[in-house]
């Protein structure tokens, strides 16, 4: 079974210098079908002015990923982190017993637009950590993994039965995923155009994968997308 979420359905907050719109129920937009999936908990995609972010704030037991679209966010924690994040990057932080961290627009005069995406991890207690690694994106029209219970070269480790995977897709090609064991999925389209199993989405749509062994991903615009196996 898939279940569309439309772009145009999902929550919004905007103010001066954010738009962010939420997949999932998220600070003061409350949507009760959409508290989050499985271990998946929030997809926000946000969009903050030049010189402009989050200020410093606290995080417990929750893995934190962003995912930069356009632009460069510069991130800095307690732990000790600081970083800058670009297209082709990703980037985890592991919150566990306790992180404080900020995020800001590193540009002072371009918009940086990213996906702030939470997963509930399978235990709690774990030491906060961080993690950020260079995506392959020389690789077209095959569904890439960029995330993992075990982590590799390209692949940030997620304390999750969850598996994360890229794809950037030409007009006219076609890629196919199989789900295993019962797994579910979700998927989120970034950008461009494709048919999910016949199901046309656009830019910011997503869809929930449930008893869906077989999917088919069809490009009918330039597109780029994230889909997450979970256990």
């Amino acid at each position: 079974m898939i279940t569309i979420r439309k772009a145009v359905d999902r929550g919004l907050t905007e103010i001066e210098w954010l738009v962010s719109h939420h997949t999932f129920s998220f600070g003061e937009y409350y949507d009760p079908v959409y508290m989050g999936f499985n271990s998946l908990r929030v997809i926000n995609q946000d969009i903050v002015q030049p010189g402009k972010g989050f200020e410093t704030h606290e995080h417990r037991e929750m893995e934190i990923i962003s995912y930069v679209i356009e632009g460069a966010l510069q991130h800095k924690d307690s732990i000790g982190t600081g970083s800058i994040i670009k297209p082709g990057e990703i980037q985890r932080m592991s919150a566990g017993t306790g992180v404080a961290h900020s995020e800001f627009n590193a540009s002072k005069t371009d918009p940086v637009h990213f996906l702030q995406i939470w997963i509930k991890p399978n235990q709690t207690g774990l030491e906060p950590s961080y993690e950020q690694k260079t995506l392959p994106q020389s690789k077209m029209n095959e569904l890439i993994l960029i995330g993992s219970p075990i982590g590799g070269e390209q692949a940030i480790t997620i304390h999750q039965d969850v598996y994360l995977y890229v794809a950037y897709l030409d007009k006219n090609n076609t890629i196919e995923y199989e789900f295993k064991n019962d797994r579910k999925g979700w998927f989120q389209l970034i950008k461009g155009k494709i048919k999910l199993n016949g199901e046309e989405l656009e830019a910011g749509d997503g869809a929930m994968l449930i008893e869906e062994v077989n999917i088919s991903i069809e490009c009918l615009e330039e597109a780029e997308l994230l889909l997450f196996a979970m256990g």
